[in-house]
C-alpha cells in the first residue's frame, strides 16, 4: 500500500507510485493542475462547440461531395467551354474563341422564339398554379369531410414522373385519342391540340399546373397549420370578415412560405423542358420550343456544346437575376 504524509502545508502526499495525469487527482499545494483539451473554439467572433461542428460537418460532407461533382463542376466545365468552339465529337480539339459564342447569343432569332414561349409559359403557369395551390390548402385546412382522402387525391399528381404524364397526356390529346373521341360524342369536330401551335403551348401549361399544384399545395398547407387559432378567434370577435382575416392574417403571416413556393415555381417554369420534348418535340412550327429544350437541342443534337454552354451561361444568369430580385420584393421585414 501506499503510505500517505501531510507535509508542514496540510497538503496530502502519496509516498509511493504517483497517480496519472489522466487519473483525475489534483495535487494541492502548488502542483499543476492537468491540461484538459477545450471543447470550444472561436470563430469570427462566435464561440461554437467542437463536437455540435464535428457532427454537422459529417451530415453535410455527403451532400457537399455530391454538389461538387454535379452541380459545381459542370458549371465550372460548361463556362469554360461557352469560350471556346467545342463540338462533341471532337472535345479534344477544342479552341479558344473568346466572346464570339456570347456574341451569337444575342443574335439568334431561334433562341427570341424559344425565350418568348418560355416566358408565357412562365407568365401564365406560375400565378394560375400558385393560386391554384394556395386555394387547395385553403380548402384543406378549413377542415371539410374526407380531408385526408382530398390530400392524397390532389396530390397523387406529384406522385407520377412527368415523362410519365406527359405520355399518358400526350396520347389522351392526339387526334384519334379519348378527347377528341368525347369531344365527337357531344357534337363538336375533332381538335387538332397538339398540332396547333397555340393549342399545345396551352395544353403543356394545363398539365404543368395539374401536376405540381398538390406539391405547393402541401408547402402552403404546412405554413396554414403554423398559424395560431386565437388569431381568427379574436379577429372573429372583432367582426372582421373571411375576406379581411385573409388579407390581414392569413397573407402576412405565410409570406415567407408565399417567397420561397414562388421562387421555387419560377425556377421551376424557365426549366421546362421535359413536356414539349415528350409530347412535341418544341413544335409545331417551334410554338413549343423552350429555352432548356433549345440548349439540349444545340448541345445534344447538333452537338454543338461551346454554344449551348454559352446560352445555359447567359440563362443561368437572367434566372439568378429574376430569383433575387423576387426574394428581394418579398422580403418579411422585422
Amino acid at each position: 500500500m501506499n503510505d500517505f504524509i501531510k507535509n508542514k502545508n496540510g497538503a496530502v502526499k502519496c509516498s509511493g507510485t504517483e497517480p496519472s495525469s489522466g487519473s483525475g487527482v489534483i495535487a494541492a499545494g502548488g502542483g499543476k493542475p492537468p491540461k484538459y483539451k477545450s471543447r470550444y473554439y472561436t470563430l469570427f467572433g462566435k464561440t461554437y462547440k467542437k463536437d455540435n461542428t464535428v457532427v454537422g460537418i459529417c451530415f453535410v460532407l455527403p451532400a457537399l461531395v455530391l454538389g461538387c461533382i454535379f452541380v459545381i463542376a459542370p458549371i465550372v466545365v460548361s463556362l469554360s467551354y461557352s469560350f471556346t468552339d467545342a463540338y462533341l465529337l471532337r472535345l479534344d480539339e477544342v479552341q479558344f474563341i473568346g466572346f464570339k459564342q456570347f456574341q451569337k447569343v444575342f443574335t439568334d432569332s431561334f433562341l427570341w422564339n424559344a425565350f418568348g414561349n418560355t416566358l408565357v409559359f412562365v407568365v401564365i403557369t406560375v400565378p394560375v398554379q400558385l393560386c391554384v395551390a394556395f386555394g387547395l390548402a385553403l380548402i384543406l385546412n378549413s377542415k371539410i369531410k374526407a380531408n385526408t382522402f382530398f390530400r392524397w387525391a390532389f396530390f397523387v399528381p406529384v406522385m407520377l414522373s412527368l415523362a410519365v404524364t406527359s405520355f399518358l397526356w400526350m396520347n389522351l390529346f392526339e387526334k384519334d385519342g379519348l378527347i377528341n373521341a368525347l369531344l365527337s360524342k357531344v357534337g363538336i369536330g375533332e381538335q387538332p391540340f397538339l398540332d396547333d401551335p397555340g393549342q399545345a403551348m396551352g395544353i403543356i401549361i394545363f398539365i404543368s399546373v395539374w401536376q405540381g399544384a398538390g406539391y405547393q399545395m402541401l408547402i402552403f398547407l404546412s405554413g396554414l397549420k403554423n398559424i395560431q387559432p386565437e388569431i381568427y378567434e379574436a379577429a372573429s370577435l372583432d367582426g372582421a370578415t373571411a375576406t379581411q382575416r385573409l388579407f390581414y392574417i392569413t397573407l402576412p403571416n405565410i409570406m415567407p412560405t408565399f417567397s420561397f413556393v414562388l421562387i421555387t415555381m419560377l425556377i421551376g417554369a424557365f426549366r421546362l423542358i421535359t413536356q414539349p420534348m415528350i409530347m412535341t418535340q418544341g413544335g409545331p412550327e417551334d410554338g413549343t420550343m423552350t429555352m432548356s429544350y433549345y440548349i439540349y437541342q444545340q448541345g445534344i443534337t447538333f452537338r454543338d456544346v461551346g454554344y449551348s454552354s454559352a446560352i445555359a451561361m447567359v440563362y443561368t444568369v437572367f434566372m439568378a437575376v429574376i430569383a433575387l430580385t423576387l426574394r428581394k420584393v418579398t422580403e418579411v421585414k422585422d
